[in-house]
């Protein structure tokens, strides 16, 4: 009987609650064994919530109720954890009231008990429950703006009188539109007028006369629309048009008046928020002739300048600095057209003035200049670009940076229109030589030391220097017999037995056109040869090469700078050398310091084996030093000054091996062609093949 009042006192808690069962642990009352569990779960219908009120509970006990537990998770989440024992009283005021689900939400019960209990408990009981959710009372998100109404599974929002809901059924508004079509004058004001205008208002007012007409507004003095502190429109008045909208307008100012809107069809609309008790607005409306406005489109002026147009009249109408004219679509370099005034208050023709678009700069396709950032950076009037090299073996000639001109033109700060160009890092190597040997016997140069010497091993063995990264330039006398594409070249190696290893150093330059100096005698063999002025050639790669640490070009001298006598310089090559007993042909890139001889000394030449003096010109010099000297296998090969050294970059090609006496003679002297009376030709035919 006991039982009876306290479960029928627990239901009378809730006068909407309905019971529907009970859940308690396996075996309750007489206790749980070892290893029990208990898995349960009901959901509440929308509007209701779910909610459980134990009874009793007698578990072991244990820190975080780690042995023996009941949990209770609403829609997953845990709510509560617990276990020991507690009184119907702790449970009441304490437990029960957070075992609750969300509306329409579910909950979830498991019991779970360890392998052993020092002595047996009960277990817990408790029953479940459905009862009504309150949204009224306790959901503060209702949305109902006025009042709200809580049925069983549910609730309902009604209106004061004189409003009514909106389609949302939460939101109170008032009927405030209006359709004013044909009516040439009229009065408007905000709803409830002069009181305060009611919450929640979307007012729409519809105006529309005849086409050559156009509507005019007044407004009174009293302007009352709420606004925040910062100026910002919380309550708002706009006037649409077909081609705009003025407004919002909001404050305690009007706007202006009378406002011409040079439309014969206007939307007026209102709003207001669910607070707050402002006065509104009112104004009256009336028609005028329509007149064609100064500003015929954005962008632009009008010649002759006047307030207002009337029906044929006609202006000129200019497109500012840097906009042209868009005649159907189409940009023109246009800047100016003629327009007439219609009777409906338009402009015929009417053409935008846009932006002039410069396009996307005109960049080599090679990758080398880059621009800087985004690939679809803006390219219209004012806009800028910015340009980079691609590597640190580049350096930009000119300005990095390019504005779209009003001619639609990219132009520097400095006014080019041409794009800067990257211009090949050259005469400096990363790596300094360590120390001075000689080709005949010497030492040999480590990688990067030389990184512009390249190696020909077929037909003839000889050397070339890189220029830039698609030109090379050699001795004429190496070339002179071969078909432009037949020439291979290799770089980024000191040792030439590499080339055929696959090391993965080795840049394999295959050619595209060889250039022979015009002023080159061709015909006999080497030894026959007794005059080799203008001994020099171009090749051009195949591909552009890609500069690295031990693949980099050499600068080109200034034109006529002059050789002075005694004047230091640095020849490499993987010609002759000295082996054991006799000359070899060297596998290691080797170098030697030599000085320019004088020009008497030069022009002592020596003789062919048939006794006829070599031929000496002024675009040759000769150079050595006891023991040092370039040799057969070398020809082609660079002469450069100043003498490679630590930290005395750049380095200039000063020379191209090109002939001398027998090495075997050892008369360390040879001949080498002067690249300073070349320069012009070299950079004249390299412009000449690459822009072709």
């Amino acid at each position: 009987m006991l039982r009876f009042s306290l479960l029928l006192t627990l239901l009378l808690h809730s006068a909407c609650s309905m019971l529907l069962g009970w859940v308690e642990s396996p075996g309750y009352p007489s206790g749980y064994l070892p290893h029990a569990s208990l898995n349960w779960s009901r959901c509440a219908p929308e509007g209701h919530i779910l909610s459980i009120r134990l009874l009793h509970l007698d578990l072991e006990d244990s820190q975080d109720c780690e042995n023996d537990a009941v949990k209770v998770f609403s829609n997953g989440n845990l709510i509560s954890v617990l276990c020991g024992k507690r009184e119907l009283e702790e449970l009441q005021s304490v437990v029960n009231p957070s075992l609750l689900s969300s509306p329409g939400g579910c909950l979830s019960l498991t019991f779970h008990s360890d392998y052993s209990n020092t002595k047996r408990h009960t277990g817990f009981r408790g029953f479940y429950t459905l009862q009504d959710f309150d949204e009224c009372e306790d959901d503060p998100e209702n949305g109902c703006s006025q009042f709200c109404h809580n049925i069983i599974g549910g609730y309902r929002c009604t209106c004061r009188h004189g409003y009514h809901l909106g389609p949302d059924k939460h939101t109170c508004t008032v009927k405030c539109s209006k359709d004013l079509l044909g009516l040439n004058k009229g009065h408007i004001t905000s709803p409830s007028w002069p009181g305060s205008y009611a919450e929640n208002a979307k007012c729409q007012y519809t105006l529309s006369v005849e086409a050559h007409l156009q509507l005019e507004l007044h407004f009174s003095g009293l302007f009352d629309v709420e606004q925040s502190p910062d100026g910002q429109c919380i309550d708002a008045l706009r006037i649409q048009t077909p081609s705009e909208i003025l407004g919002p307008f909001c404050g305690h100012t009007p706007p202006p008046s009378p406002l011409l809107t040079h439309s014969h069809h206007v939307i007026v609309s209102f709003t207001s928020d669910g607070f707050g008790t402002n006065k509104g607005f009112t104004f009256d409306f009336k028609t005028r002739g329509k007149v064609c406005r100064a500003a015929v489109t954005s962008h632009s002026s009008a010649t002759p300048l006047e307030p207002e147009y009337h029906q044929g009249q006609t202006v000129t109408v200019t497109c500012d600095l840097g906009h042209v004219v868009n005649t159907k679509g189409l940009l023109t370099l246009s800047s100016q057209y003629v327009t007439t005034c219609q009777s409906t208050g338009i402009w015929a023709p009417t053409y935008p003035c846009e932006p002039v678009d410069c396009g996307r700069p005109d960049i080599p396709e090679d990758g080398i200049l880059q621009l800087l950032g985004s690939h679809n950076s803006n390219t219209q009037y004012e806009d800028q670009i910015q340009l980079k090299c691609s590597s640190e073996y580049y350096t930009l000639e000119g300005d990095d940076t390019y504005t779209c001109s009003a001619n639609g033109e990219w132009v520097s700060a400095g006014g080019a229109s041409q794009m800067p160009k990257c211009t090949p890092v050259c005469g400096r190597p990363e790596k300094d030589p360590a120390s001075a040997g000689r080709i005949l016997g010497g030492l040999n140069a480590n990688l990067g030391e030389i990184p512009w010497h390249l190696l020909i091993k077929e037909p003839n063995r000889g050397g070339a220097s890189l220029i830039n990264d698609r030109w090379a330039v050699t001795a004429a006398h190496v070339v002179e017999r071969l078909a432009e594409t037949s020439l291979r070249l290799y770089g980024g190696l000191v040792d030439g037995r590499t080339t055929s290893s696959g090391s993965s150093n080795v840049v394999v330059l295959d050619s595209e056109r060889i250039i022979i100096h015009p002023g080159y005698i061709k015909g006999g063999t080497h030894e026959q040869h007794i005059n080799f002025d203008n001994d020099i050639a171009l090749i051009r790669f195949a591909s552009r090469v890609n500069f690295g640490p031990n693949l980099l070009p050499i600068c080109l001298p200034e034109v006529n700078r002059g050789l002075e006598e005694n004047e230091q310089g640095t020849v490499s090559g993987w010609g002759m050398t000295e082996g054991r007993n006799n000359l070899v042909t060297s596998r290691m890139l080797k170098y030697a310091h030599i000085g320019v001889y004088s020009l008497k000394e030069c022009q002592n030449t020596p003789r062919t084996s048939a006794n006829s003096p070599m031929i000496f010109t002024d675009n040759m010099f000769c150079a050595g030093a006891t023991g040092k000297d370039s040799c057969q296998k070398d020809s082609g090969s660079p002469f450069v000054s100043p003498m490679l050294s630590s930290g005395r970059g750049p380095y200039y090609l000063t020379g191209i091996v090109s002939w001398g006496p027998p090495c075997e003679e050892r008369k360390f002297k040879g001949y080498y062609t002067k690249v300073e009376n070349y320069v012009d030709w070299i950079k004249e035919t390299m412009d000449k093949v690459d822009n072709s």
